[in-house]
């Protein structure tokens, strides 16, 4: 198993910004590409950035420019850097990985969802 713990979210002046970060911890052999996904009230749940272990990264039209994710393979930890928030992106931020852990001397990989962590809440208001 492995744990995914989210912090730095808050709330926020429209124009502000935000850096959110997810630590890995677990039996874990590896972990590959991570995310964050964001579900705002009365909508489904949307990605936001995904970055590989690579280090290759991908973010939303809707945060292009204004959001920047980056990771640590040796913390094991992602980081969303939010800048210009907007009202609009006021919602939940998950964190999501894929990896690889331990079960005994077994190596198990993750089920099609990935693991989730608890969420952080980002208000974007003045």
């Amino acid at each position: 198993q492995v744990q995914l713990v989210e912090s730095g979210g808050g709330l926020v002046q429209p124009g502000g910004s935000l850096r959110l970060s997810c630590a890995a911890s677990g039996s874990i052999v590896a972990v590959y590409t991570m995310g964050w996904y964001r579900q705002a009230p009365g909508r489904q749940r949307e990605g936001v950035a995904d970055i590989t272990s690579g280090g290759s990264a991908e973010c939303a039209d809707s945060v292009k420019g204004r959001f920047t994710i980056s990771r640590d393979n040796y913390k094991n930890t992602v980081y969303l850097q939010m800048k210009n928030l907007e009202p609009e992106d006021t919602a939940v931020y998950y964190c999501n990985a894929d990896a690889s852990t331990y079960s005994g001397l077994v190596v198990v990989t993750a089920g099609p969802e990935g693991y989730w962590g608890q969420g952080t809440q980002v208000t974007v208001s003045s």
